[in-house]
């Protein structure tokens, strides 16, 4: 019976029982409409109130999840389930499971990811608290889209259609509410096909609070996404705040600039110095996260990677390092001159400053660059014993 099984429709559990009999149902009806032969399978993370035996009484199929967690339950779902396609949503009555034809029209298409848009679909009055449905899901769908160059205009809604075997070969891992994150960001990282179509949101028909918390949630989202794009997180910034400081230290070390009746001089030299080594310090981050993703399998490589990773050679690295700490010598050993042609007596300490705050500067880059060297020799060694 398992082998004939065409579509699963999943549903994650926890303590539905109000709501649950009215999903199976619906999703029911749609097998005896479409003649799709499929399943109701039930992850259950550890109800007690009865859902396990409402779904047993119509029919659905059980897979006990002990780690508790939204993606812990679809992760173990995914494992036990039989159908070539698989429907997931939320046992809340909030998606029609009745009305799931455009989904599985998608996924015999060809495509291996289909996610619900309910902003096309229709939300009804009450389906979506005001601050998720005008701020937190745009924005994150937003940042998605930027982030990865995903054209999704949902990134979160719970109604969406995969291939098992297109899913399963991707590594999903994340327990919590950010899976649903994860799903699409890895979908097109490893370059599956992904569409949209529109789909309602209802309000949900159980009398407790969701599960789903706001601000929890939404940030845990928000760190997957920056997480898994580390040039959002550390290279874009870093390279703006080193190539600006940079630039600013160029200026402030001719001479002082005044901007009004305020003069930015030594004092901010020293600033941007500071300012500068932190940005150097977050474009390696960048490259550092990158490629622990990588060599962990969070992240697949790619053609642009590789390229990076050419100049991150450790041999280029440590020669990049050394000539800056050849440089930075070569700046103290200049203050130390015009120190002695003062007598070595005291310095106009403005003077003295613009000999100093650069070559310490280049000094703790130039150390960063060569101990970077000699840790990314430390990662090519572990990568190549991983494989």
């Amino acid at each position: 019976m398992t082998e004939g099984i065409k579509l699963t429709v999943l549903m994650p559990c926890l303590n539905e029982a109000e709501t649950l009999a009215t999903c199976i149902e619906k999703a029911n009806d749609f097998f005896v409409r479409s003649k799709i032969p499929g399943e109701v399978l039930i992850a259950d993370n550890g109800s007690t109130d009865g859902s396990q035996a409402i779904a047993l009484e119509l029919g659905a199929r059980i897979v006990d999840v002990p780690n508790k967690g939204y993606g812990n339950a679809l992760i173990a779902g995914i494992e036990n389930s039989f159908g070539e396609f698989i429907i997931m949503g939320d046992a809340d009555d909030s998606y029609n499971f009745s009305s799931l034809e455009a989904f599985v029209e998608k996924l015999e298409e060809g495509y291996e990811l289909v996610i619900g848009n309910r902003f096309l679909g229709g939300i009804e009055p009450g389906a979506m608290p005001p601050l998720h449905r005008y701020l937190g899901n745009p924005v994150l769908s937003w940042m998605g889209r930027k982030f990865y160059k995903i054209d999704i205009g949902d990134f979160h809604c719970g109604l969406r259609g995969f291939r098992r075997a297109s899913i399963q070969k991707i590594g999903l891992r994340s327990g919590g509410m950010e899976f649903a994150s994860e799903m699409v960001v890895k979908s097109k990282l490893h370059e599956l096909k992904i569409c949209e179509v529109p789909t309602t949101l209802s309000p949900d028909g159980r009398s407790r609070p969701p599960h789903l918390r706001t601000w929890r949630d939404g940030f845990r989202h928000l760190r997957f996404l920056f997480l898994y794009s580390p040039r959002w997180l550390f290279f874009y910034p870093g390279l703006i705040l080193a190539g600006i400081s940079f630039l600013a230290g160029i200026v402030l070390e001719i001479t002082t600039v005044h901007i009004g009746n305020v003069g930015f001089g030594v004092d901010s030299l020293a600033v941007v110095c500071s300012l500068f080594i932190v940005g150097i310090q977050a474009i390696f981050f960048s490259a550092f996260s990158k490629i622990y993703g990588i060599r962990m399998g969070l992240i697949p490589d790619n053609p642009t990677v590789r390229k990076f990773r050419f100049f991150m050679k450790p041999a280029n690295l440590i020669a990049a390092g050394t000539g800056l700490l050849a440089l930075s010598t070569a700046g103290l050993i200049a203050a130390f001159l015009y120190w002695g042609g003062k007598n070595f007596g005291n310095l106009n300490p403005v003077d003295a400053l613009r000999f100093i705050l650069p070559s310490s500067a280049f000094l703790v880059v130039g150390f960063q660059l060569f101990m970077s060297g000699l840790f990314m020799g430390v990662l090519e060694i572990s990568g190549s014993e991983r494989h």
